[in-house]
């Protein structure tokens, strides 16, 4: 099992970048529970909106909006574990997730793939899966698994588990996956417990993990809830990644789009919390400030890296693991 070194820690050595002050924490911690009173966060999902309405959460069905009170968001960030474990099928690639520690994986999605054979600039296939897959399990440096790429070549409807049978058969490494809803999430896990040896081992050491997202600003859709849940219910990791652009579809200020980013994650954290209480479940961020002359996503710009470093704040704050996208 893998700890990992620490970092942001007030230690006599190392570096330690503290993006935000402990008064500046709470003031966007108090700034996110009133929007999410106030504003509240669309969900489309049905259930999500009964699991919320039965807990006290102001519901309006016809506008599908949820106004969460304080109370309901604190508890459950109390009820999220402050450590969970991404276990590999190989026990020695084991990660400890908690605190400052810092791991690094691969990033998800590359939408094309240069053929190491030709060159050629190409759209991948599931084949391109199974080698990305073998490179990152060589690589020491990568502690995890997410996918790469995804495969093309197949029906966009059933892609996702063909994405997970390329990955989980050739790595030895914890994997992670966007699912692409609740259904194939119940699917994958059991390809999972498969390769685990069944699902007993599998409740007992899950090898992989689901990312979802928010659709900025402030809106959980069907597919995002269901796997919130789903993931909830099987007690396997969810990494909840909000995605907001300053400026874009968040406030141009980076203490503003901070509070969307919050607001997202927290709504999604307490529908986890909802579902299972002690569900694990990640801080996750890929939010970034667009780039208002091209109107794109500003990624590896000094604001994405200012936020970055806000949101492995924020994450401590909650005593969260988190998940942070580079620059």
């Amino acid at each position: 099992m893998k700890r990992n070194l620490h970092a942001g820690r007030h230690l006599g050595v190392g570096l330690s970048l503290n993006i935000l002050t402990d008064d500046e924490l709470e003031e966007i911690h108090l700034a996110t529970l009133e929007l999410l009173q106030d504003t509240g966060v669309v969900m489309e999902c049905d259930e999500a909106l009964e699991r919320f309405e039965a807990a006290g959460a102001r519901v309006d069905r016809d506008e599908k909006t949820v106004r969460i009170p304080p109370y309901l968001v604190e508890e459950a960030i109390r009820s999220a574990p402050p450590k969970v474990v991404l276990y590999g099928r190989d026990p020695k690639h084991d990660l400890v997730l908690e605190s400052t520690r810092v791991h690094f994986t691969n990033f998800s999605e590359g939408v094309m793939i240069n053929d190491p054979l030709t060159g050629e600039n190409r759209e991948p296939i599931k084949d391109d899966l199974v080698q990305t897959a073998r490179v990152i399990d060589y690589l020491d440096d990568i502690d995890f698994c997410e996918k790469a790429i995804g495969a093309h070549d197949v029906s966009e409807e059933s892609a996702p588990l063909h994405n997970a049978e390329a990955f989980l058969s050739n790595t030895t490494k914890h994997c992670a996956f966007g699912p692409g809803n609740g259904r194939l999430l119940k699917k994958i896990i059991d390809m999972a417990a498969l390769i685990a040896g069944g699902m007993k081992k599998f409740r007992r050491r899950p090898i992989v993990s689901f990312t979802t997202c928010p659709v900025s600003p402030l809106k959980l859709i069907t597919e995002c809830c269901d796997i919130i849940m789903e993931a909830a219910r099987n007690n396997v990791v969810c990494n909840i990644l909000s995605m907001a652009m300053a400026g874009g579809t968040a406030p141009v200020t980076l203490a503003g789009a901070l509070v969307t980013h919050n607001a997202e994650i927290l709504s999604g954290l307490t529908l986890a919390q909802l579902t299972r209480r002690g569900a694990p479940v990640i801080y996750g961020s890929s939010t970034t400030a667009m780039d208002l002359k091209l109107a794109a996503a500003a990624v590896g710009s000094p604001e994405c890296a200012l936020i970055s470093g806000a949101v492995a704040r924020l994450a401590r704050y909650y005593a969260l693991p988190s998940y942070v996208a580079g620059g």
